[in-house]
């Protein structure tokens, strides 16, 4: 399944300074019955959000309207426990289209960068300063530069690179999942594969 194209995104953040967040937390598995990656972000942190007769939680971030954006950030090592891709399709289906931590489980990251989400890892240190600045201003911005590779705290300039493996940045800069890509260089397969006959 294609999605948006990742290039440069300048945002809000929603700060959840939480440590090992799970993929149990961040989509309940009551909720995995569904093949489709629609409908999800309804559920996402289903029982962090809401009390058992569905009113929301006042006191869980995503219910507190002060802040917003495309960005959430997150404690350390997020996304633990099961492989659910459930979890990386909830926070798509929400609005999220970029999750700051200082550490993610490798499949979480995996998942997330499959279906066009950036999981961007930062020092601790910067980690922190990003939650200190969304503290001082629910509306601070920040900048993700996937092409320079780099996460910026506008309002300081405080700035952090950040790693990515190359075919993974080549798939979010065009908007592919594994599948995408292949599809893109079909031409290429074929004409190895005919070269290839002896």
């Amino acid at each position: 399944m294609a999605y948006d194209k990742f290039t440069v995104l300048r945002s809000s953040a929603v700060p959840m300074p939480i440590e090992n967040v799970d993929t149990d937390q961040i989509i309940p598995a009551r909720f995995l019955k569904a093949t489709e990656r629609k409908g999800f972000g309804d559920n996402l942190f289903r029982d962090w959000r809401y009390n058992s007769d569905d009113s929301p939680k006042q006191d869980f971030v995503l219910n507190n309207p002060i802040y917003s954006g495309k960005i959430l950030v997150g404690g350390k090592n997020f996304g633990s426990g099961s492989s659910r891709e459930h979890a990386a399709w909830a926070i798509y289906d929400y609005g999220f289209r970029c999750v700051v931590s200082s550490f993610f489980a490798d499949i979480f990251k995996n998942n997330s960068i499959n279906v066009g989400i950036l999981p961007v890892t930062v020092s601790p240190e910067f980690l922190d300063q990003i939650f200190k600045a969304i503290e001082a201003d629910p509306t601070a911005e920040l900048e993700v530069d996937l092409p320079a590779q780099t996460i910026t705290i506008v309002g300081t300039g405080a700035k952090e690179s950040f790693d990515i493996n190359g075919y993974k940045k080549n798939n979010l800069l065009n908007g592919y999942d594994d599948i995408d890509f292949l599809q893109s260089i079909k031409q290429k397969i074929g004409t190895f594969a005919e070269q290839s006959h002896y």
